[in-house]
């Protein structure tokens, strides 16, 4: 069976510069930070971030913000990093972000609809909205709903609490947050944990996200502290 455990570097290391990379969590909260900081150090270059949020300063995926690492954001919600705001208004190209702003149930849903080979589904958010414009609106049933397109990325960055050798994960209270769905979304999955166990260790009925999914498992993640 392959070896998935890596240390955090090798696990980034196929990561390049203009991938696109969906990162768990919910304002750091579920965000693999032991992978965040790898990402940092490596210092790849026009990514496309696909997040619930922008994390905080020197949290999360605030710490790619704040590199310069970032070229497009796609995420529900920046206002708790004002940097994300100073980047989405700069002069300058190279240090210029732009943000994709999502409502957050879409976003979850696009992004689950990417991972189950759906095209697509209808949905009432945004209609009448600026999230409207450039879609299609279908008027069923008396109603108008948006065709809103699924989001898969090259990788994936989860975080789990107790992940087998295989890549089975288990996630501690509200860490769960995006990354199951983020899991089945990418080519590539990359989980950073805060244990990692043998096969067998976790009962198969506490498995949130199944080992088929993961490509990779780094431990040493830290407990999560608000």
């Amino acid at each position: 069976m392959k070896d998935k455990v890596k240390t955090a570097a090798e696990a980034v290391s196929v990561i390049q510069d203009g991938a696109s990379i969906m990162v768990g969590g919910f304002m750091g909260c579920g965000t693999p930070e032991i992978l965040i900081d790898a990402l940092v150090e490596r210092n790849v270059r026009n990514l496309t971030i696909i997040c619930n949020d922008a994390g905080v300063p020197g949290r999360g995926v605030g710490k790619l913000v704040s590199n310069g690492q970032v070229k497009t954001l796609i995420a529900s919600h920046v206002g708790l990093n004002p940097e994300v705001g100073k980047r989405m208004t700069c002069e300058e190209p190279e240090d210029r972000i732009e943000c994709i702003l999502v409502p957050q149930g879409t976003l979850a849903e696009r992004i689950r609809a990417g991972g189950t080979g759906l095209g697509g589904f209808l949905t009432p958010t945004g209609v009448g909205t600026i999230v409207a414009e450039g879609k299609q609106v279908l008027h069923v049933n008396g109603r108008d709903y948006l065709l809103e397109l699924p989001l898969r990325a090259d990788f994936a960055l989860l975080r789990g609490t107790i992940t087998d050798t295989f890549g089975n994960i288990t996630y501690n209270g509200t860490t769960r947050t995006f990354n199951q769905v983020m899991a089945m979304a990418a080519d590539h999955v990359i989980v950073g944990t805060c244990e990692i166990a043998e096969i067998g260790a976790i009962d198969p009925n506490n498995v949130m996200t199944s080992g088929i999914f993961v490509d990779s498992i780094v431990g040493g993640e830290k407990q999560w502290q608000i």
